[in-house]
Formats: structure tokens, sequence, C-alpha cells
């Protein structure tokens, strides 16, 4: 069983073409080079294409849970679209063995204008399951989705958030043999997407799991592999620590980080930290101290915690935005102390670095990467840490 391949790739490549006019040329000459017989054209880029996925090769065995990482843009979503059947590559070929359960866009396979109830039924339907199997089942995903008040309403009037609960539960609740998941669970809050992780962990046991995520910290807790994809290519297949500080290195290189590194931008003019201490155990708080100034008033500005671990690996990430909370700066100077947590870590070796981000969102305008070393003592608390929350928040 273990052996069983669930889903084989071989030099799978997608093409598209940036340009709308040309992209609808080509179609039209597509399909007739397919009527002749004609395939030359399958492996070769034509004006203003660019390939999506790039001779991609891989196996996926039951028992796995593959991470597919890289920047946006990168391929992942394109080739998770064509293992899933959405998309057809232009050459190559995908294997899948067994029931397929995909979460890959919010409320795709959901028709918006019937009730969530109904939507159940068609989408056991569509995956081979009889009326009888979906009723045997349906109640248990009602439950897991949390969302039963609503359960009979258009899926069109469903929030973000619902349509995810609705569709992680069916796609894991219908005993798939391959399950494919995208970044879409990152709209979840933070409980159910805690429960999901577990409901993977589980499921992984006899199916092949692909996952796609931007949250390197939830990559190395449920993935056994990864694949690092850069325009379109594989750049990196293997396990997943190492895979994980390859992507964190080359990402920190882009951004001409070093080991430690400190950054100001105007009209930031001074940014000091400071920790309470360097010892801690798992499950504390950690408090941190700013003391900063500014040569102008910097009203709602967004600051964000971050830690990595001992692989150079970010594993929890605290944000101002995501607490709800406004940080407005007078011009001049600025004391900030914050207190995140609890940490539920293991034991060993942190790193822990600061973000500053103007009101339009887009500009850093301080930075200290992995200034701080700290360490965590105790015993492993266990549980998935998905981001750690406010406790305490002073502005002066």
């Amino acid at each position: 069983m273990k052996d069983d391949v669930m889903i084989s790739a071989e030099n799978v490549s997608k093409k598209f073409c940036r340009d709308l006019k040309l992209s609808l040329m080509y179609g039209v000459q597509d399909i007739a080079y397919d009527l002749v017989g004609i395939d030359s054209h399958k492996n070769k880029l034509r004006r203003n294409e660019f390939w999506a996925t790039d001779d991609v090769s891989f196996e996926v065995k039951r028992g796995e849970c593959i991470g597919l990482i890289g920047r946006n843009g990168a391929g992942k979503t394109t080739l998770l679209r064509q293992i899933n059947g959405l998309i057809r590559p232009d050459y190559g070929s995908i294997e899948l063995n067994g029931r397929v359960g995909a979460l890959i866009a919010l409320g795709a396979g959901f028709n918006p204008i019937l009730t969530g109830r109904e939507n159940i039924y068609i989408n056991g339907s569509v995956l081979g399951l009889t009326n009888k199997q979906i009723e045997d089942k349906i109640e248990d995903i009602i439950d897991f989705s949390e969302i039963r008040e609503f359960i009979d309403m258009p899926v069109q009037s469903y929030s973000s958030g619902m349509q995810v609960r609705l569709g992680f539960s069916v796609a894991t609740a219908l005993d798939p043999d391959v399950l494919l998941l995208d970044e879409v669970l990152a709209v979840g809050d933070q409980n159910f997407r805690a429960k999901c992780f577990n409901v993977i962990g589980e499921i992984k046991k006899n199916a092949a799991v692909m996952f796609v995520s931007h949250n390197i910290s939830l990559i190395s807790l449920v993935c056994d592999r990864v694949i690092y994809l850069e325009r379109g290519k594989i750049k990196y297949i293997g396990p997943t620590d190492a895979g994980l500080k390859k992507y964190s290195a080359e990402a920190a290189t882009n951004a001409n980080l070093k080991d430690y590194t400190e950054l100001l931008e105007a009209p930031i003019n001074k940014f000091e930290t400071k920790l309470n201490c360097n010892e801690l155990k798992s499950g504390a708080d950690i408090t941190a101290y700013i003391d900063l100034a500014a040569d102008e008033d910097i009203p709602n500005a967004h600051l964000r915690i971050i830690i990595w671990d001992d692989k150079e690996i970010g594993i929890a990430d605290w944000s101002s935005k995501r607490s709800d909370l406004n940080i407005d700066l007078k011009k001049g100077e600025n004391k900030i102390k914050v207190s995140v947590g609890p940490l539920i870590l293991k034991p060993g070796d942190y790193w822990l670095g600061f973000i500053l981000i103007d009101n339009t969102g887009l500009k850093n305008i301080a930075w200290i990467y992995r200034k701080h070393h700290f360490k965590l003592t105790g015993i492993i608390l266990g549980g998935y840490t998905i981001q750690f929350g406010m406790k305490e928040f002073q502005l002066n």
C-alpha cells in the first residue's frame, strides 16, 4: 500500500500567452494542428508565450504529503490544476490512481445558486458516490464545516471563509486517494486551519497529498518532501527541511539580506530593538521593546514580528494588521512595547526580527532581520502554531 504511486507526472509542460489577441489566435491554430495530427508546435514558444510549467516530472506515493513552494508565478497552482484535470498539459503526461479530492480555488466545484447541502450531493456524485453513501457522510461534513445554520442557504451568500470550510469538508470527507490543496486554506480562521491540518495528517496515512502554501511553517509541519518551482521548472525536489532552507536562503539573498541585516528608510531615522530575555520556556510569551524616531508623522503603520528557527526557516509571524491594531507614529521619538505568544514551539535556538511598513502597506521603512537570538527550554507542547497572538501593546 505504501509503495502505491498515486500521482505520476512526466515531462509536464504548459505554456501561456501574455497577449489576449495572440492567445486567441494561437488557440485556433492549435485546434487546427490537432485536427490534422501536427504536434511539432507543442514544445516551442511563440511570440509572447512563456512556460508556466516546464518539463516537470515527479511521483507521489500513498502516505506522502508533498509541498509545492516557490515565488508567486512560479507555476505551483498551474501544476496543481493540471494534476486535477482543470488544465490540459501542452505535452507530457499525468497519471492519477483513485478518487481525487481538491480545493484549489474558492467556490471551485460549487454551483453558487444552489445551497451548501445540494452542492455536497453534487460533489459526491461527481466523485462516484451513491446517494446512500453521501447520506451516510453528510452530517459529518456539515458538522466539520461548522456552518450548519447556513447549510441550506445558496453558496453565493457564503463568505470566503465559509466556502473554504465547506470545500475542505467535502474534499476530505469523501475518502480521497489523492488530496490537492492550494493556498485557499489561508482564508480560514486559526482554529479551523489547525483542525484541517490534523485531518490532513490522518488522510495522509492512506492517500497522497499535495499542498501549496507560502507559509513555510505549515509546509514544515505537514510535508514529507517539497518541490521548489522557479519559472515553471523544478529547482529542488527532496526532504522538506533541506528544501525550505534552500528556498529561505535564496529569498533572503534576493532581498539582499545577510545573517543579520538592519535597513532603515525615510522617514525612519532610528529603529532600536531589544528583548525582555534571551531564554524562556516553550509556551511562554516574549516581550520586545522598540525605540524608534521618525522625521514625520506616520499614521496607521504596520508592524510584523517574525521568528526563524535554527534551520533559517521562518516558523511564526505576528502582524499588527491581523490583530486589527492601528499604530499611529508621531514625528520624533516613539517607544513601543509588545508582548506576543504563546510560543508553542519545540525547545531550541531561535532568532527574532522586525519589519515596519508604511500606511500604503507596500514600503518597508525599517527591517531588522534575524538580529535577536533566544533559546526555548522545556518539553515539546505539541499542536500546530499557525500564528501567535498579541498579549500586550503599548505606544508612547
